[in-house]
């Protein structure tokens, strides 16, 4: 027993992070190739097992066998569960069920947590973990029961389990579906490209997932009162509804100007709050313009909030950009928002932290290209797909 305590304390709270995430994803790839986790009854090789995993692990939606159609109903379960723990974090869960057993979270617990989901301090970390989960299995509770009239119209009883695995996909940011092939290989949630309806509430749920934790907090605190919200909710709020409503305009006159009104307006809307990083599609990405395809790599990068289940670079990292490019366009000396200044270490980490995605996407694309001979603004959008955990292909 101390030897495992000794252990514990020698790795940082980083690296317990890292260490839960992959154990996780192998104990979950090992799950998945039992032959009770396919429809075929076949053991399915550990590389495809693992690869599914870690997409699942990571919210990110990239496959390598049809969810529906090869994945029998534990195995969906199980990627569910791994979407689950993925989105809410490996750390936030494990300590969720020691508070469920009533057990002391440990001073090096709370440190870990507080890591995990980006607080801004230890105080009252606890009591925010218990918020962050009621509030998280309120939130997909309500998304299914929303998703079943239209799922069980469409599929009947199946609908419900539809319902619930969509529900907890949109809302963790994970793009996994359970349409099948539809309309096409790997369809995604192209049948439902005019459903107004089914529009709104996966984008409620993906941009609800993504808004992060603390902005949730802040705004159960402080209800309607925006200038009481803390600097960083007011700066997510307005980058997200900027990252919504510019993108969705371009989309409404380029991509799909030929397009039914009412198909228009749900598609440009879908396809502006899915790349941020959810990874759900209701029209044919290979149909799209190259300019089309370039602001979706650039949603992507940017993904969602900060304690959030979507992946990215993050709106604030994104945002504290742009207003320091503004700052110097004005020759002002310090960046700043609603009346606050950006501290210098802010400015330095966003830059290195954009510096970090472009060039593992850029790097990463030409890898792509020049391997498999391909074109390159093909390979960069799965470079930006994968490393922002979208799933877009």
């Amino acid at each position: 027993m101390s030897k495992h305590i000794g252990f514990q304390n020698k790795l940082s709270s980083f690296q317990i992070i890292i260490l839960g995430f992959a154990g996780v994803i192998v104990l979950g790839a090992l799950l998945l190739m039992l032959p009770i986790s396919t429809q075929n009854g076949a053991v399915t090789p550990f590389s495809k097992t693992l690869f599914t995993a870690t997409s699942a692990v990571c919210v990110t939606g990239l496959i390598v066998f049809d969810t529906a159609s090869y994945w029998s109903g534990f195995g969906q379960l199980i990627i569910l569960i791994m979407i689950q723990i993925g989105g809410l974090g490996v750390i936030s869960v494990a300590s969720f069920l020691s508070m469920l057993a009533g057990r002391k979270i440990s001073l090096m617990q709370r440190q870990t947590m507080q890591n995990a989901l980006s607080a801004p301090q230890m105080g009252g970390i606890v009591k925010l973990t218990r918020f962050i989960f009621l509030v998280s299995f309120a939130i997909e509770g309500i998304g299914a029961l929303l998703l079943m009239p239209v799922f069980m119209t469409k599929y009947g009883i199946r609908g419900i389990w539809m319902a619930v695995f969509h529900s907890v996909s949109a809302f963790c940011n994970a793009g996994f579906d359970l349409m099948g092939n539809q309309t096409g290989q790997y369809s995604s949630l192209t049948s439902f490209a005019g459903s107004g309806y089914v529009t709104l509430v996966i984008c409620l749920l993906i941009m609800i997932g993504g808004i992060g934790f603390l902005t949730w907090k802040d705004i159960a605190v402080k209800k309607t009162r925006f200038k009481e919200y803390s600097m960083q909710t007011k700066v997510i709020l307005v980058t997200t509804a900027i990252l919504i409503v510019i993108p969705a305009v371009f989309f409404f006159f380029s991509d799909f100007a030929n397009e039914p009104l009412k198909d228009r307006i749900c598609m440009s809307v879908f396809q502006a709050v899915t790349p941020r990083t959810a990874g759900f599609n209701t029209a044919d990405l290979n149909k799209m313009s190259d300019a089309g395809r370039s602001v979706m790599m650039l949603l992507m990068l940017i993904g969602g909030s900060p304690g959030s289940t979507a992946g990215g670079m993050k709106t604030t990292t994104f945002a504290v950009l742009i207003l320091n490019a503004i700052a110097t366009f004005r020759s002002q000396e310090n960046a700043g928002a609603f009346g606050r200044r950006l501290e210098y270490h802010v400015i330095k980490n966003a830059a290195t932290i954009a510096m970090l995605y472009f060039s593992l996407f850029f790097c990463g694309g030409i890898a792509i290209s020049v391997y498999e001979d391909l074109p390159l603004l093909d390979c960069l959008y799965e470079a930006a797909s994968a490393v922002s955990t979208v799933g877009l292909t």
